[in-house]
C-alpha cells in the first residue's frame, strides 16, 4: 500500500503557469509530496512559487478560503495565489513560496509554543458558516465519518481498513475513542487536524510559517486540539507525542486561550488523540509496517484520561 501522488510531467506544469500565474517556470526548485505533488518553482518573473495538484475535491476551494482568510488576518501562511483550477484529471493551487526554518522551536518550549500557535491559529480562523464546506474530513480526523464500520476509507489506497484484521487493541481503542466522541455535541470551529512538527517551520521561538492548509477541518474546538496534542511533536512516525508531551500541549493550549477546559471537553480531547493515533497505527498495520503511532500501554492511558477505562 502506498500513497498515489499524481504525475506531473513538466510541459503541462508549463502550460498550467502560463495560463494561471502568467509566468512559466524558469526553473524547478524541489518536488515532494504524500497525497498530493508539491512543486517549487521560480518562474521566469522572479516569483517562487508552490504548486500543488491533486484529485478533484469540493472541500479544496474551502481550505483556500480558510488559509486566504488566515494570511490576511495576519497569520503565518503561504499567500494563496490561485487556484483551484482544473489539472489534468485532477485541481490544482498555487501559493507563495516561504522558505527556510527550523522543524522545532526550542526544545524546552516547544509544547508551549506549538499550543499557543495553534491557539491563535483557532481564534483567527473564519467560521465555519462563512466559508463552503470542508466536508469531508481528511481520513485520519473522519471519527464521524458515514460509511460503514469503524474505519473511514483512506484517500491515497484502495483498501478497507474495515476487512483487515487486527491488531485488535488497535480496533478497540479506536471504537472506544469514536464512542467517546460521539457522546455529545460541541459547537463547531476551523482548525488544522495535521498539526504535524513537519509542516511547521520556526525561527527561533518565533513560527515562521504553517503548511499544508488541505487539512483545515471543522470540527468542535476540543477534538481539534486533541487531534494537534497527539501530533504537534512528530517529526517522523517513529517519535509521536508521549502521554506527558501530549499533556503539557493541553495544559498550554488552555493557558493561552485564557480557560481551562471542562472535564468533559479536555476528555474529548485525549478520545481525539487516541482516534488519530490509532488510524495511524492501523494503517502502518495494513502497509504491513511496525506500528509506531501508538502501543498498547499507551492506548490504554489515553483512554483512561478520555474517562474510559
Amino acid at each position: 500500500m502506498s500513497p498515489r501522488v499524481p504525475a506531473v510531467d513538466a510541459a503541462s506544469l508549463a502550460a498550467w503557469c502560463t495560463d494561471h500565474l502568467g509566468s512559466a517556470p524558469a526553473a524547478e526548485l524541489f518536488r515532494s509530496g504524500c497525497l498530493s505533488a508539491v512543486i517549487g518553482l521560480r518562474l521566469a518573473d522572479k516569483r517562487e512559487v508552490v504548486v500543488k495538484v491533486r484529485p478533484t475535491s469540493p472541500r479544496i476551494a474551502a481550505c483556500i478560503e480558510v488559509q486566504r482568510r488566515l494570511f490576511e488576518s495576519g497569520y503565518p501562511c503561504p499567500e494563496p495565489l490561485s487556484g483551484p483550477a482544473p489539472f489534468g484529471n485532477g485541481v490544482a493551487t498555487t501559493e507563495a513560496y516561504v522558505p527556510g526554518g527550523d522543524v522545532l522551536p526550542g526544545a524546552e518550549h516547544a509544547a508551549q509554543l506549538s499550543a499557543e500557535a495553534f491557539a491563535r491559529l483557532i481564534g483567527l480562523a473564519p467560521r465555519p458558516a462563512d466559508v463552503s464546506s470542508l466536508e469531508p474530513a481528511p481520513s485520519w480526523a473522519a471519527w464521524n465519518h458515514g460509511e460503514a464500520g469503524l474505519w473511514p476509507r483512506p484517500e491515497d489506497a484502495d483498501v478497507d481498513f474495515n476487512k483487515v484484521g487486527g491488531p485488535e487493541w488497535v480496533d478497540r481503542a479506536a471504537g472506544h475513542a469514536r464512542d467517546r466522541l460521539r457522546a455529545g455535541v460541541c459547537e463547531v470551529v476551523i482548525g488544522h487536524c495535521d498539526w504535524l512538527a513537519g509542516n511547521l517551520r520556526w525561527k527561533g521561538d518565533e513560527l515562521l510559517v504553517v503548511h499544508d492548509w488541505d487539512s483545515a477541518v471543522a470540527d468542535s474546538e476540543a477534538v481539534l486540539v486533541g487531534f494537534a496534542a497527539a501530533l504537534y511533536s512528530t517529526v517522523s512516525p517513529d517519535e509521536p507525542a508521549t502521554v506527558e508531551e501530549t499533556g503539557r500541549f493541553l495544559d498550554a493550549y488552555c493557558d493561552a486561550r485564557g480557560r481551562a477546559f471542562s472535564a468533559d471537553e479536555l476528555q474529548r480531547s485525549w478520545a481525539a488523540g487516541v482516534w488519530t493515533r490509532a488510524y495511524d497505527a492501523k494503517y502502518q498495520h495494513a502497509a504491513g509496517l511496525a506500528i509506531a503511532s501508538l502501543s498498547e500501554t499507551g492506548a490504554r492511558e489515553r483512554l483512561r484520561r478520555a474517562g474510559i477505562d
